[in-house]
């Protein structure tokens, strides 16, 4: 059998220890029944130890079989603690990457939720829709309108019209940079750094805007027909003067620039204002809605040639009755188309009125204030009209016959009338 020959193959007539690959008797070399192979000397194999002794410097002779055993026993052992001591680090290995995913996660999180808070409040500094969303008191002081839906109904009505800037302002900021200088008559500088633009830009936006509102919003201050002025005549009128009245006028005056020339500062001067001003006429209905607004006038012109001459008389029909102030001793004027004024009674050189004119005084003055009212209303809202207005804007449009101021008055009344009114509130 196999077991019988390997003694006659082996030099030492045992195998060698199997850990010793260097050894002649490690694997069968003698009888093997092939051809003659030389056979490894035993010397060789001493010598090559003695080298590795001299090496590493160790004399001990070679482990016996019962030594090299336990030493491989104890090379298992450690090999396998090693082994664990590879998978305990592996796992806290993993436990760590876990550790550091975790808060790397929580970090970008927290980016995230960091990057959206910043795109919210950059978003509120771009003066664009969003920024007014849900906000109707911020839509009011920045434009005077009661609600954003509003504005942005005025922008659809207006959007075929505005002019492009290029991508600088978008639609809703061309408006709403426009009314913005209506309503807190902002220097356009100011405007400029609000919106991150140039004052170019801004002045050239607001001409613009302003002349697509003038044609949109004109509209807006319409003389109403007779029988709905008599539908919705308030009861204080039909009381004082029954379903007649048909309007009740006033002038409010401007403050402009001292213009250079010496001709048209004299006409421009007021003696009541004791300023450079322009003369506007507006009329109310009953219900308090601003139904005519005139061109200006030179401030030295007088209530009444403004009233014959702005075009209001024509609008009159016969039965109508105007309410006015005294300056507006408009009597014959309209008369001529069969209407009638009522003026609070004056003494006319005697000491004192009769208690019938007092009386109707009294009340005429009483319906007077709504107009009063409306002007204040008009002049509060939007600002710029309290303001000291430059001689570019008082110049005649290229190709009009109105001035720019004459534009801007009629897109504030418009724009106050899509407001609810203040004259007939208590």
């Amino acid at each position: 059998n196999l077991q019988g020959k390997i003694p006659n193959n082996c030099q030492k007539r045992k195998p060698a220890y199997e850990m010793l690959e260097c050894d002649p008797d490690w694997v069968p070399s003698l009888h093997l029944g092939h051809k003659e192979v030389k056979a490894t000397h035993s010397g060789r194999f001493n010598r090559s130890i003695r080298r590795l002794q001299a090496v590493t410097g160790d004399n001990a002779a070679p482990a016996p079989l019962h030594v090299a055993g336990q030493m491989d026993e104890a090379a298992t052992a450690d090999d396998a603690s090693q082994m664990d001591d590879t998978g305990s680090n592996n796992n806290f290995a993993e436990q760590q990457e876990c550790h550091l995913c975790s808060c790397r996660r929580g970090e970008i999180n927290c980016l995230l939720e960091e990057n959206r808070r910043l795109k919210e409040a950059l978003a509120q500094k771009r003066m664009d829709e969003d920024s007014f969303k849900d906000d109707d008191a911020k839509v009011q002081y920045y434009t005077g309108l009661p609600c954003l839906a509003l504005l942005m109904g005025v922008l659809t009505q207006l959007l075929p019209c505005l002019p492009q800037t290029g991508r600088k302002l978008s639609p809703f900021q061309m408006l709403l940079s426009t009314v913005m200088r209506l309503r807190l008559n902002l220097p356009i500088q100011h405007i400029a750094y609000l919106f991150s633009v140039d004052r170019k830009t801004v002045s050239t936006t607001f001409r613009d805007t302003i002349g697509s509102m003038f044609s949109h919003l004109k509209p807006l201050v319409h003389w109403p027909e007779r029988h709905y002025l008599q539908a919705t005549m308030p009861h204080h009128f039909v009381e004082a003067f029954g379903s007649q009245v048909a309007v009740i006028v006033d002038c409010f005056e401007i403050r402009i620039e001292r213009a250079s020339n010496l001709k048209a500062r004299a006409q421009t001067f007021s003696h009541y204002k004791h300023h450079h001003t322009l003369k506007y006429l507006i009329g109310i209905t009953p219900r308090g809605s601003i139904s005519f607004i005139s061109q200006g006038w030179e401030g030295h012109v007088s209530d009444k040639h403004v009233t014959e001459n702005s075009g209001l008389l024509n609008k009159l029909l016969p039965g109508d009755l105007v309410l006015a102030d005294h300056g507006f001793d408009i009597r014959d004027s309209v008369g001529l188309v069969c209407a009638k004024v009522k003026i609070p009674a004056f003494t006319g050189g005697h000491s004192q009125l009769d208690a019938k004119d007092v009386e109707e005084a009294r009340r005429i003055a009483h319906l007077r204030v709504h107009v009063e009212r409306m002007i204040g209303c008009v002049r509060t809202k939007y600002t710029i009209l309290n303001g000291i207005v430059p001689v570019s804007m008082v110049l005649p449009c290229q190709g009009e016959d109105m001035t720019f101021l004459d534009k801007i008055v009629t897109v504030c009344c418009a724009l106050t009338n899509m407001c609810p009114s203040v004259a007939m509130k208590p």
